[in-house]
C-alpha cells in the first residue's frame, strides 16, 4: 500500500493535495500488518516510511505536516509493539479526520464569501474550491464559473466535469490564453492552495499570470485551502515534469520546460481564506 501510494503520488494521479495527504496517512496503516519485535524497530520503520511519503511530492505542504504530524505523535510514546500499532492506528484516524475536518471548514468559510449571481473564474483542480463553490449553490446561490483548462494536464476538464453536476451553477471553460476575455466577466478568482510559505504562494503553474491579469483588471482573488498548507519552516521545491506533456513529438534543438507550480508574492492576493478564518 505505501509502495503504491508513493507511486501514486510521484505519478501525480492524485490531483487534490489534501486528498495526497489523507491517501499519504491512510498508506501507513500497512505497518500495522508487519511484524515487529521491539518497540525501536516498529519506529524506525514508521520514520523511514513516513519519510518516503514525504519526500515523494515536496511540494506538498499538507502532506508534510500530515507525515510529521504522524511521527511527532508516536515515536517515543509507547512502551509495546502492540501498543504502538494501536496508537497509530488512532493517530491515522485523528490526522485524516483533521485534514478532512479541515478542508470543509475552509470550503464553508470561502462560501459565506460568494452571493447570489457571482461570476467566479477557477484555475486546475481543487476539491477545497469545488466543495467552497458547491456550498454556496446548495445555500442558493445561483453561480456561473469560468474554468481554465490548466494545460498541458488539463486538469480544468476535471474540475468542469463536477462543477457540471451541481444545480444552480452555470460552467463556461476557456483555454488558459483567454483568461483576460473571461476575467472581464469575472466578480472575482477563486484558486486552491498548494502552499503558502516565506511570503509566497504556491500553486498550479499559470496562477501567476492569472493573478497577474486578474489585479490589472480589479478582479479581486481568493485563494482558500487548510491551514496546514500555510507553513513556516518549509522548503518548497518545484516539480518539472515529462516534456511530452507539453509536446509529444521532440523538436531538435527545443528544450522543454515544463514546471508544474508557480510561484506567486502573496500580498498580490487579495484574500486568503483558511479554516483558521480570513486574512485580508
Amino acid at each position: 500500500m505505501i509502495d503504491e501510494t508513493v507511486a501514486e503520488i510521484r505519478a501525480m494521479r492524485t490531483h487534490s493535495t489534501s486528498a495526497v495527504a489523507v491517501k499519504a496517512t491512510e498508506s501507513l496503516a500497512e505497518l500495522l500488518d508487519r511484524e515487529y519485535i521491539t518497540v525501536d524497530e516498529f519506529e524506525r520503520d514508521l520514520e523511514h516510511n513516513a519519510g518516503v511519503l514525504r519526500r515523494s511530492n515536496p511540494s506538498h505542504a499538507a502532506l508534510h505536516n500530515a507525515m510529521r504530524e504522524v511521527e511527532r505523535s508516536i515515536v517515543g510514546e509507547p512502551t509495546t509493539v502492540e501498543g504502538a500499532k494501536q496508537l497509530l492506528e488512532d493517530v491515522i484516524a485523528r490526522v485524516v479526520e483533521d485534514v478532512e475536518t479541515s478542508k470543509a471548514a475552509a470550503a464553508a468559510n470561502a462560501a459565506e464569501r460568494i452571493v447570489d449571481g457571482d461570476t467566479l473564474l477557477v484555475h486546475d483542480y481543487s476539491t477545497t474550491v469545488l466543495e467552497s463553490i458547491e456550498t454556496a449553490a446548495s445555500e442558493g446561490a445561483h453561480l456561473t464559473v469560468y474554468v481554465t483548462e490548466a494545460r498541458p494536464r488539463t486538469l480544468g476538464r476535471k474540475t468542469a466535469r463536477a462543477l457540471a453536476g451541481m444545480d444552480r451553477v452555470d460552467v463556461r471553460m476557456v483555454v488558459d490564453g483567454a483568461m483576460g476575455y473571461a476575467l472581464r466577466d469575472c466578480d472575482r478568482v477563486l484558486l486552491g492552495i498548494t502552499c503558502i510559505t516565506g511570503g509566497t504562494y504556491y500553486n498550479r503553474v499559470g496562477t501567476f499570470p492569472l493573478v497577474v491579469t486578474a489585479r490589472e483588471l480589479g478582479v479581486p482573488v481568493t485563494a482558500v485551502g487548510s491551514g496546514a498548507k500555510t507553513i513556516e519552516e518549509f522548503r518548497f521545491e518545484n516539480e518539472f515534469r515529462d516534456a511530452v506533456e507539453v509536446m509529444r513529438e521532440p523538436v531538435e534543438g527545443v528544450e522543454i520546460e515544463n514546471p508544474s507550480y508557480d510561484a506567486t508574492p502573496v500580498g498580490m492576493i487579495d484574500t486568503v481564506i483558511t479554516d483558521d478564518g480570513v486574512m485580508e
